[in-house]
């Protein structure tokens, strides 16, 4: 019989292959000015992921964390990478309320001494930080790439597979980001289909 711990890695394995196949080509596509992210979005999404990572961590999580602490670290490696190259760095006061909010999580943890309660406002935050790419995507779908939030959402299946202590504080992030990546990747396709049936 196979090894529960060996089942974990192996998924943990997939995750981080999955995480380097999104990112990847992604970045390449920033680098060639295909793909024209919104800079603001990247940011709060690199930022809440490290700090998810570290709740996860400190509730057991193991190597599941692992693949969402490489994506934080990538993540904010796109955010630089989409500011060298001009991306969309349009900014609206609600992208520093979505920042402002991400900033909160830290002391909230400090606060209440529960990774959860970080790991509530930054998913929610993470969710929030698609606000500027959502709008984005409505006016300019053919400027992101759909591949990316597949494979993420794919990604997120296996980080949840390998985790190995299943909590709110484990789970709620990769699920709830794993789910928003599918809508976003609809939205993507259903905004290139009208603007071709136009």
């Amino acid at each position: 019989m196979v090894d529960d711990l060996f089942l974990k890695e192996l998924f943990g394995a997939a995750a981080l292959v999955l995480t380097f196949a999104a990112f990847i080509p992604y970045m390449i596509s920033i680098w060639r000015r295909e793909t024209r992210p919104h800079v603001f979005s990247w940011f709060i999404w690199g930022g809440g992921t490290v700090v998810v990572c570290i709740a996860q961590l400190s509730d057991g999580a193991g190597i599941g964390a692992w693949p969402i602490g490489i994506s934080g670290l990538l993540t904010f490696g796109v955010a630089f990478l989409a500011l060298a190259r001009s991306s969309d760095s349009s900014i609206v006061p609600s992208d520093w309320g979505f920042l402002l909010l991400a900033l909160s999580a830290l002391p909230l943890w400090f606060y209440t001494s529960t990774a959860l309660s970080a790991v509530i406002v930054l998913t929610i935050v993470d969710l929030l930080g698609f606000g500027p790419s959502v709008r984005k995507a409505m006016d300019f779908p053919n400027e992101e790439h759909a591949g990316f939030f597949l494979i993420a959402a794919f990604r997120n299946g296996f980080v949840i597979l390998a985790l190995e202590n299943y909590s709110w504080t484990t789970i709620l992030f990769p699920a709830a980001v794993g789910g928003a990546c599918v809508l976003f990747v609809a939205l993507i396709g259903m905004r290139r289909y009208m603007m071709r049936s136009r």
